[in-house]
């Protein structure tokens, strides 16, 4: 449900499903002190459905914030979860809706691998932030803060039931954190985009325009913060970057940034985005040789680079135009301007996390084992 206003339905929404009682979840102040908050629950008061609220969802979402919703869930016989946020809020309510829909489970089990949900409570959305896609996506991503780990997974209970996308709601959203979601819409295409399938051409041509137009919507959001139709492209973009689209026909993509970064944000707690942009061209350098005709095409149909008859010269054109473009928005390209200055031993830690205790690869384009993830941090460095 995109457009101007859009939030101010809520009620008359929640209603005509027929819900009766309703968890707004929500992250910290921003959304009381803009008067969101107030919008939202007058809403859903004003078609006499009740509610009980949950904040305090921080960047990268705990599983102890998300035990505490489950709790409340059962205790007030909650039967709709709207999350009011971003990407965080939004996957903090996916693991509620999976916790309160399954009691008996140990709702971390399903993060682990072991199990599957079997049913979850329904999932509303209001979103303020265009970043993660988590909107029309069937990904969770929570932190264990007491191990450390930071895992998702994929699930039809995580579909969102509805969203509403207000891109007004965008552009009070900080430099910063605007940057970020940038990246990460980008990437969550750039994920599918660097696939070993062939002959995806119409793939290729959707995701190379979602790309171009996320690179100048967020050049024109970062300089012109309430730019209606910036805000609206990237609110757009970040949906269609996530929701399977890009990923027709490439088998799933690489996904091997997503896995480095999880240990980054597990660890240190560094915003997603930026974790990403931070790591993104040191993996980019190490894996283009494998083919890189891929990445000059990403070259010249993304960034207008030329390509000759020297694919590994255009390729790493691109990868430098990529790094130039988080540079104009303030985006990390080290692990250092991320404001982490690793030992060897952390980076090997780090590698050794990611790899599971060096039992598992990562990466499609090129699989990656514990020594190449140490590599790629190290190269990041």
């Amino acid at each position: 449900i995109f457009g101007k206003n859009t939030h101010q339905q809520v009620g008359k929404i929640v209603k005509e499903y027929g819900f009766k009682k309703v968890l707004v979840h929500f992250g910290g102040s921003s959304a009381k002190k803009s008067g969101l908050l107030d919008a939202v629950t007058g809403s859903l008061e004003a078609e006499g459905i009740q509610y009980v609220t949950l904040g305090g969802v921080q960047a990268n979402p705990t599983l102890s914030k998300a035990k505490e919703g489950i709790e409340l869930c059962l205790k007030e016989g909650v039967d709709l979860v709207l999350a009011v946020g971003g990407g965080s809020v939004i996957d903090s309510s996916k693991c509620i809706a999976d916790g309160a829909g399954n009691p008996d489970v140990d709702v971390w089990t399903y993060f682990r691998q072991e199990a599957v949900p079997a049913r979850a409570l329904p999932v509303g959305v209001i979103l303020t932030l265009s970043a993660s896609g988590s909107e029309m996506s069937a990904s969770c991503v929570i932190t264990n803060e007491e191990n450390g780990f930071k895992r998702g997974f994929n699930s039809v209970t995580h579909r969102p039931l509805f969203s509403i996308c207000n891109p007004e709601l965008t552009c009070t959203v900080s430099k910063y954190q605007t940057a970020c979601g940038t990246v990460d819409i980008m990437m969550h295409t750039l994920e599918r985009y660097f696939s070993k399938t062939r002959d995806t051409e119409l793939t290729d041509r959707i995701a190379e325009a979602l790309l171009k137009s996320t690179v100048e919507a967020g050049r024109i959001a970062d300089k012109d913060p309430d730019n209606y139709e910036a805000r609206a492209a990237l609110m757009g973009g970040g949906s269609l970057s996530h929701n399977g689209l890009t990923g027709c026909g490439t088998g799933g993509g690489d996904w091997a940034c997503h896995q480095l970064e999880h240990e980054l944000g597990g660890v240190y707690n560094v915003t997603h985005g930026a974790g990403l942009a931070a790591i993104w061209g040191s993996w980019a350098r190490y894996v283009y040789e494998v083919n890189p005709e891929r990445f000059a095409q990403f070259a010249t149909n993304v960034f207008d680079i030329p390509c000759g008859t020297d694919y590994k010269e255009t390729a790493l054109a691109g990868i430098e135009a990529m790094e130039n473009f988080f540079r104009s928005v303030e985006m990390p390209t080290s692990l250092h301007e991320l404001g982490l200055d690793l030992t060897d031993q952390q980076i090997h830690d780090l590698a050794f996390k990611c790899s599971f205790e060096d039992t598992r690869t990562i990466g499609v384009f090129k699989q990656l084992n514990m020594r190449d993830m140490e590599k790629i941090y190290l190269m990041a460095r």
